[in-house]
């Protein structure tokens, strides 16, 4: 088997659990925190009060609401049945080749990438946004390839000239065409409420994370969770408890036949 068509082949198996993985791949780079301590490479003697702690947080929300909105607008504005979570096959009722998916090819992905890069900002440590930023380029590009070789053999010359045209992760701006739906709030409550709970979660993680390390080296800083970040996080839960109910057992949130 070719090394294009073993990666293919590795990245059609991976699709199904292209949620998960990325998170124990995270999970997995946990050690570096505590094997590279931000106090100690950056000087930092108060946490999370410095110059330092607070420019990391801000460009860590930064990157975290960029890939949120971008993650909104591609599932706000993308036709049913051809972006959804769908794990256990390839689904393509029709090829995206406008609205977002005219500027790039793999919108959500690099949304995803970066929510993913935002937290690892957050932990204000090179060693893990390295390792999963490697580790997460080198999953997801079989993913793409997979997805990619199936939209080829089902879309044929369409997917060609559409896939020169188009980069497949850097966007392209100038290359925006409409598309066919208008942004629609309800989706975004539906099927983005979740996401959002996961990165609230995920900061609040790594902030505790790294008040663990900073109180190894610190015997007078007193270990706990950021007042803030847990208000932040039990309010969010609440929310999404509501839209979850919302979602299930009313049809406020029910989508029209075009949409996911």
């Amino acid at each position: 088997m070719s090394l294009i068509k073993s990666m293919e082949s590795t990245g059609a198996r991976l699709f199904r659990y292209r949620g998960q993985i990325p998170v124990l791949i995270f999970i997995a780079a946990v050690p570096a925190l505590f094997l590279a301590p931000f106090d100690t490479m950056f000087h930092i003697d108060a946490y999370p009060a410095s110059a330092f702690c607070v420019c990391a947080a801000a460009l860590s929300a930064a990157l975290i609401l960029m890939g949120l909105a971008l993650r909104a607008y591609t599932v706000c504005t993308t036709p049913k049945g051809t972006s959804g979570r769908n794990t256990a096959r390839q689904v393509a009722d029709s090829l995206n080749t406008t609205g977002i998916y005219s500027v790039v090819r793999h919108p959500l992905y690099l949304a995803n990438y970066l929510i993913w890069a935002g937290i690892l900002v957050l932990t204000m440590n090179p060693f893990a946004f390295v390792i999963v930023s490697l580790a997460y380029w080198l999953y997801y590009e079989r993913i793409m390839m997979a997805e990619e070789n199936f939209l080829r053999g089902k879309y044929g010359s369409d997917f060609g000239e559409w896939a020169q045209r188009v980069p497949a992760f850097i966007p392209k701006p100038s290359l925006y065409k409409k598309g066919m739906l208008d942004f629609s709030l309800k989706t975004l409550i539906r099927r983005e409420y979740a996401t959002v709970m996961s990165a609230v979660v995920a900061c609040l993680a790594v902030d505790y994370l790294n008040r663990i390390v900073f109180s190894l080296h610190h015997e007078d800083f007193t270990l706990g969770i950021s007042t803030p970040m847990l208000w932040i996080t039990a309010a969010y839960a609440v929310i999404a408890l509501v839209v979850k109910f919302l979602k299930h057992k009313t049809s406020l949130l029910n989508a029209d036949s075009n949409r996911d």
